[in-house]
């Protein structure tokens, strides 16, 4: 009897084998899925400002960057490109945080730039899409053209105009050669845009009148919004603070590190600096990583790693550098697209109806196929057509912050 209960037992172990090396493979493969594909909890957008792609690239074939290798092995690594507004850091920030084109934020570029309108924002399109206890946050490296929070501001428009009077003549005197050298030998100084304004009349003075910063209705959306704070470790260690104090709530978070962008500002995109500012924002992305994996959040959490526009091969500009790239642990993720593509992306995941939202985003998500072309940047910069001077119309005095 226990001879014959001994061969029942082998029996059924053979026909169970047998049954798993027979069970359909879409069954297989359904159980390997990754938590992932589904609704996240959070997500962590991760800013490597100015990280240029190809620089990247070199990098992750070098072995310096294993943590974007580690996103890109959980999920993908696509390239992304800049179609509209300029490759800085105004027009490349606004762009990923609405998913707009600058013809509805209002913002261009570093000098050409708006308080972008009331709700186009992630942080105000989640705020409204979960109500007020989930938790929205920024860390921010840089101090002014990510970050800063003017309101809209006016000046006497005869003060303007001397402040701009000034500016042309010193940059003239720049450019005239000094005694002894070539006139072709010296560099011309590229002249700053200087930010749009409208002009208003009040008690017969007129005023030029600036629509603020891009960031300035955006930011009160968000529970912690911190800027300025320039080195990696500094926007690093307080990330890790904030992602301790809010662990208990679902969130969303936009570390942004500077220190590549300085670096090459600095040093040029082929120096050293600038290579070791990749790693730095490497390394501080996987101690978020590891922050994350010790409060038993990383599988509940999507992470996104972009830049806002990339550095002109071998010098300390990004007047055009289009080209850079998304690293993410999202499985969902599957084709190359365009920077206005990433907010989409993010509120498509977090579960936002899409077609709900007005004005229509101009982006789409990178988890789904495109339904509109997805354009790449030409390697050189296309030649932007003059535009027609405008006639200046003088409007009745608004209510302006100092």
């Amino acid at each position: 009897m226990k001879r014959l209960a001994m061969w029942m037992g082998c029996l059924a172990l053979v026909g169970l084998v047998v049954g798993l090396f027979l069970l359909p493979a879409g069954w297989a493969e359904e159980t390997k899925k990754p938590s992932r594909e589904g609704p996240p909890r959070n997500i962590i957008l991760i800013g490597w400002d100015g990280a240029q792609r190809d620089h990247v690239m070199q990098c992750l074939q070098r072995g310096e960057l294993p943590t974007l290798k580690r996103l890109q092995q959980e999920g993908g690594l696509v390239n992304i490109d800049v179609i509209t507004g300029a490759t800085d850091t105004k027009a490349g920030w606004t762009q990923i945080l609405t998913g707009y084109h600058p013809e509805v934020t209002g913002v261009y570029s570093n000098g050409r730039f708006r308080d972008v309108p009331e709700g186009l924002s992630v942080f105000e399109r989640l705020k409204k899409h979960f109500g007020q206890d989930f938790v929205c946050v920024a860390v921010i490296g840089k101090s002014g053209h990510c970050g800063e929070i003017r309101p809209p501001w006016k000046k006497p428009l005869e003060e303007v105009e001397k402040q701009r009077q000034k500016a042309e003549a010193k940059l003239k005197a720049k450019e005239k050669a000094e005694p002894g050298t070539q006139p072709e030998a010296q560099p011309k100084p590229k002249p700053k845009a200087k930010p749009e304004y409208r002009i208003v009349e009040e008690n017969g003075v007129q005023y030029a009148v600036f629509e603020g910063s891009p960031y300035y209705t955006m930011h009160k959306s968000c529970d912690v919004w911190e800027y300025g704070l320039m080195l990696d470790e500094k926007v690093g260690s307080r990330a890790l603070e904030l992602l301790e104090k809010y662990k208990d709530k679902p969130f969303f978070f936009f570390v942004h590190f500077a220190e590549v962008d300085h670096s090459g500002h600095k040093h040029g995109e082929n120096s050293p600096e600038y290579n070791a500012a990749l790693i730095s924002n490497d390394r501080w992305t996987g101690k978020i990583i590891e922050k994350l994996e010790q409060l038993g959040l990383y599988d509940k959490t999507l992470i996104y790693v972009t830049a806002d526009h990339g550095f002109d091969e071998d010098k300390t500009s990004h007047s055009y550098a289009p080209y850079v790239f998304l690293g993410t642990n999202d499985p969902l993720v599957k084709r190359d697209g365009m920077r206005q593509d990433i907010a989409p992306t993010i509120l498509a995941r977090f579960g936002v109806d899409l077609s709900k939202l007005q004005p229509p985003l101009d982006g789409e998500p990178l988890t789904q196929p495109a339904t509109k072309p997805v354009l790449k940047a030409p390697e050189t910069k296309p030649q932007a057509e003059k535009p027609k001077p405008k006639a200046k119309v003088k409007r009745k005095a608004e209510p302006v912050a100092p």
